[in-house]
């Protein structure tokens, strides 16, 4: 059994102003810095140590990780965020409202906006993490990922509202799974800096 530390990404320029943040990019605040930081307290006051790494394409996620760890690691565009078109950048307020659903759906894939469905978001993480997993040498993996692309991947696995299962998700939330050989399982959420 394989170990997987899926962590969301520190703070942004973007997450402040609550901007939509996607396929686009902005740089990690102080605040996401002393997120990263808290991180990697979290994890050396545990004696983890990855055997593996791996990022998101975007630099909020590489940033975050070398924050973690100065070991090479690979960029992964199947782990980078939910792509949401003409959305990217643009207010919070315009995401659309779901109430009592687990998702967007397909808002962002329809209606010529030119993003991504979630079930498309769900298949590129499964596959990536998939053969992350199988493919590591190791027994303890570290992917630093998105909120949105995290979210997508959970919904595989856990049945909303996933409030019952007390999972944080926050800036530099730590997701840790079990992987069998084919499946993940979920084990616990963590706030690095409630932790420490």
């Amino acid at each position: 059994m394989k170990t997987l530390y899926l962590m969301r990404h520190g703070e942004t320029l973007f997450n402040v102003y609550h901007r939509i943040q996607g396929a686009s990019d902005s740089p990690l605040t102080a605040r996401g810095i002393a997120q990263a930081k808290a991180a990697k307290a979290f994890f050396e006051k545990r004696g983890i140590h990855f055997t593996d790494a791996v990022s998101s394409t975007q630099e909020r996620a590489s940033d975050t990780l070398e924050l973690i760890s100065d070991q090479p690691y690979q960029r992964l565009k199947g782990i980078k965020e939910w792509d949401f078109g003409v959305f990217e950048g643009e207010s919070e307020t315009l995401n659309p409202k779901h109430p009592g659903e687990a998702s967007y759906g397909t808002f962002f894939a329809d209606h010529g906006y030119g993003g991504e469905a979630m079930l498309a978001v769900q298949k590129r993480m499964l596959a990536t993490l998939t053969a992350v997993m199988q493919q590591s040498k190791g027994d303890t993996v570290l992917a630093v990922s998105h909120g949105g692309a995290m979210h997508a991947f959970l919904l595989h696995y856990l049945a909303w509202p996933m409030t019952e299962y007390q999972i944080h998700t926050g800036n530099c939330a730590i997701l840790e799974m079990r992987f069998d050989g084919s499946e993940f399982h979920f084990v616990a959420s963590f706030d690095p800096l409630q932790e420490n």
